[in-house]
Formats: structure tokens, C-alpha cells, sequence
């Protein structure tokens, strides 16, 4: 048998997490901490209720500079870049030629740069992909991965228990906003008002050589718990967050996925802009719908849907939502079929089970909403 771990990248907090008992598994190229001892529920209400902290420091950063960065970046992104002021960031979507998405990244814009964070598992991918555009405009382009750790605390008491550790006024940084600043002793952090939990929180960018002091300074009262992808995967979904490789991956479009909101036709051309304008023209096939089900069976990724009694690829998320206490799901189904409350069905074990489609947010209750 192959040892195919060698192959594992790992955060700089790997042997954190293995001190603290973690449960470790191959994620997106890296050996990550899906749950700790208090189990994935424990840590999913902890952040819902106080905060919670995770590592996700197997993201990708690309660092843009140059007199046309935000010209680069509003080529080879679907938001609108130009539209942010400095110490802004946004959420949008990288594409192919043919509309297809690439993958879903944060944009930010610093004075004298554009910072891009991107999945773990695509930072080759997305790398190769930008670096074609860059011929055609005056930047340079920089993969600092490696380079970068990311804490992201989330959860309603991360900016009271944040302020500690910090001189900057975080009551200052409104959502989706970001500042340069000082964390538990570390300078240049980059203090982002933002998360994948709905929730009120923070990520932070810092040099990778100092994360277990700041993970170490943020966790030692006691206040704040430890979460794992595990939470961090229930979490986005109660949220009706999209996640690479499940909701989103190289087939789909945003249009289709429900993303339409991070395309700005009107910005002026940019990577995939054809395609999509062809898209709407023409009217989709598909779209991605949250759903749920009366029944206690768990809607796992990967069990088939059926729409209209016809086969409509399979759940691309599913969890027993630890808050609700209800299964919920995403699926791509007919457009006729995607309103809130027409029916599908998914087949769970051999046996196929009346579904409702619903709107997202599933959780509406998030400190951040």
C-alpha cells in the first residue's frame, strides 16, 4: 500500500491540534483537525453561542501589486473590485472562459495591493489560472501561502474577547472590512470582519511563524473552543454557504449556483462575462436550492435527488443541523422546480423521501445577520 501522508501538507498549528487531541484527516491536500474531544455539536454551539476558533490556515493568498492591480483583479474576478474602498474586501468568483467557476474567493484592497484568499485545494489550479491574465496588465503576482497562517474567531463574544488582545478599535471595523493592526503582540496582522459561520467574527492574516502564540493568547482563558472543520462545515451550511467541491466545482456557473448577485455585468468585460450574458440569454437548466425533509434521516453529499420524478444529480450538501435539529441539504434541481416550497425527493439507503425545497439561510438567527 501506498503512504500517500507524505504527500500532506500541514498548517502551522498542526502539532497544536494534535496536543489538544484532535481528530486529524486529509483535507484539501493538508492533515486538518475535523473535531476535537468536545465533539463537533459541542464546538458548532459554541460558536452559535460564544466563540469558537479554527484554523484555517490551509487557504491560499495571492498577493497583487501594481499601477493596474485592481484592474487585474476585476478581470479575472465576477465582483466589482473597483467599487471597494481601501480596507474593503468582497466575496466573488473566479471563472473559466466558459462561465464555469474556477473557485470562490475573498477579494481584498489594500492601498498598495489586492490581496486574494483562496481555497486550500485550488491554490494550484486558481495560481495557473490568474497567472495567464498577467501578461496583459501591469502587476505582479505572488502565491504567499505558505507564508500566512489564518485564525479565523467567530461566534457573538469574538469582538469582546478579540478586543483584548488587541489596541485597535474593533468596534471601528464594520462587516466586511478590514484594518492593519496589532494582535497579541504580533504586528502587521490584516483584522478582517468576516467568516463562513453567520455569525459576528474575525479571520487574521499574519506571518506563519507566530500562529501558536496568537492561537495560544486567543485560547487561554478558556473562553473561546476549538472547532474543526467538522463545525466549521454545519456551520456554512446552516448558512446556506457554498463550499467548493460540494456546491460549487467546475461544472457549475454562478448563475446557477445562486451566486448571480457577486456578477457585475456591468463593470465592463472580464474572464467568463460572454458566457454567462450567452447564459442568461438562453435561461438556465439548473439552480442550486436549499431543501429540507420532515423525515430524521440524514441527507449525506452524494445521495441521488430526483425532480419531477426525473433523476436530478445528487445532495451536494447535507447535515442534521446541530441548531434546528432538522436535516437540510443543497441540490441542483429544474428552474421550475426551484421555487420555495415545490417538492423533490432524494433517495436515502434505497428509499426515496419527500423533500421541501426552502429559502437560505436555513439559520436565521446569526449574530451577523
Amino acid at each position: 500500500m501506498i503512504d500517500t501522508t507524505q504527500a500532506l501538507k500541514r498548517t502551522p498549528l498542526y502539532e497544536t491540534h494534535v496536543a489538544l487531541g484532535a481528530k486529524i484527516v486529509p483535507f484539501a491536500g493538508f492533515e486538518m483537525p475535523v473535531q476535537y474531544p468536545t465533539g463537533i455539536t459541542a464546538e458548532h454551539k459554541a460558536v452559535r453561542e460564544k466563540a469558537g476558533l479554527f484554523d484555517v490556515s490551509h487557504m491560499g493568498e495571492f498577493i497583487v501589486r501594481g499601477p493596474q492591480a485592481v484592474e487585474f483583479v476585476n478581470h479575472v474576478t465576477t465582483n466589482d473590485v473597483a467599487a471597494l474602498k481601501p480596507g474593503q474586501a468582497q466575496y466573488s468568483t473566479i471563472l473559466r472562459e466558459d462561465g464555469t467557476i474556477v473557485d470562490d474567493c475573498l477579494v481584498y484592497r489594500a492601498e498598495d495591493r489586492v490581496l486574494m484568499v483562496v481555497n486550500g485545494s485550488n491554490i494550484d489550479k486558481d495560481f495557473a489560472h490568474v497567472s495567464r491574465y498577467v501578461k496583459d496588465f501591469d502587476v505582479t503576482l505572488d502565491d504567499i501561502s505558505d507564508r500566512i497562517a489564518l485564525l479565523a474567531l467567530q461566534g457573538p463574544d469574538a469582538a469582546r474577547i478579540l478586543q483584548q488582545h488587541t489596541d485597535t478599535d474593533l468596534s471601528a471595523i464594520k462587516y466586511y472590512e478590514f484594518v492593519t493592526g496589532t494582535v497579541a503582540g504580533v504586528d502587521k496582522v490584516y483584522i478582517s470582519r468576516t467568516g463562513y459561520t453567520g455569525e459576528d467574527g474575525f479571520e487574521l492574516y499574519f506571518p506563519a511563524e507566530r500562529a501558536s502564540e496568537v492561537w495560544s493568547a486567543l485560547t487561554k482563558s478558556g473562553e473561546v473552543t476549538p472547532a474543526g472543520l467538522g463545525a466549521r462545515d454545519s456551520l456554512r451550511l446552516e448558512m446556506g454557504m457554498a463550499l467548493y467541491g460540494n456546491d460549487l466545482d467546475d461544472t457549475t456557473t454562478p448563475l446557477e449556483a445562486a451566486l448571480g448577485w457577486l456578477v457585475k455585468m456591468k463593470k465592463g468585460n472580464f474572464v467568463g462575462r460572454d458566457a454567462l450574458a450567452k447564459q442568461k440569454e438562453q435561461g438556465l437548466t439548473r439552480k442550486l436550492v436549499g431543501f429540507t425533509t420532515p423525515e430524521r434521516s440524514f441527507p449525506r453529499h452524494g445521495y441521488p435527488v430526483f425532480a419531477g420524478g426525473e433523476p436530478s444529480g445528487e445532495i451536494r450538501s447535507g447535515t442534521m443541523s446541530p441548531t434546528l435539529g432538522i436535516p437540510i441539504g443543497t441540490a441542483y434541481v429544474p428552474p421550475n422546480l426551484a421555487a420555495e416550497g415545490s417538492t423533490i425527493e432524494i433517495e436515502i439507503r434505497g428509499k426515496r423521501i419527500p423533500a421541501t425545497v426552502v429559502k437560505m439561510p436555513f439559520y436565521k438567527n446569526g449574530s451577523r445577520l
